[in-house]
C-alpha cells in the first residue's frame, strides 16, 4: 500500500473506502507496507513539526501486523524503467516494487493509476 493508505488505515481515516478497510483488516490477506513508506513518514516527521504518531515509528510499524516489504537492487532497476508519470521518488519506489514482487498496489493517487501494474484504487 502506498503510504498515505498507510496513514489513513492507522487513523481510521473516513477517505478510507469500506471495501478497502475490509481487505487490509481482513487476516487472511498478506498486507505489505514497504520500508519506503517507513522511510517517507520519517522524513514527515522531521520535515513538519504538525506532523505526529501515536507511537514511535517501529511501534506503529509493529503494531500495523502488516508486513514489511524491503528495498532490493531489483526494485532499484525497476525503477530506472519506470515511465516519469510520476515524479515522486517515494511513489515511485513503490511501483517498482509492487511490479517486481506481482503485488497489488493499494492506492488513491491517480498519477499511479496511469502505470501497468495490478491497482486496488482506494
Amino acid at each position: 500500500m502506498d503510504s498515505q493508505i498507510f496513514l489513513w488505515w492507522l487513523n481510521d481515516d473516513k477517505r478510507l473506502k469500506e471495501p478497502v478497510r475490509q481487505i487490509l483488516s481482513n487476516p487472511r490477506n498478506t498486507i505489505y507496507a514497504s520500508v519506503v513508506t517507513a522511510w517517507e513518514i520519517s522524513i514527515k516527521l522531521q520535515a513538519k513539526p504538525n506532523f505526529k504518531l501515536q507511537k514511535s515509528l517501529k511501534k506503529t510499524f509493529l503494531l500495523s501486523k502488516f508486513g514489511v516489504m524491503p528495498v532490493t537492487f531489483s526494485h532499484v532497476l525497476t525503477l530506472h524503467k519506470l515511465p516519469t508519470y510520476h515524479k515522486d521518488p517515494f511513489d515511485r519506489m513503490l511501483i517498482a516494487q509492487a511490479k517486481i514482487e506481482k503485488l497489488k498496489l493499494i492506492t488513491s493517487d491517480e498519477k499511479i493509476w496511469r502505470y501497468d501494474l495490478k491497482l486496488l484504487k482506494a
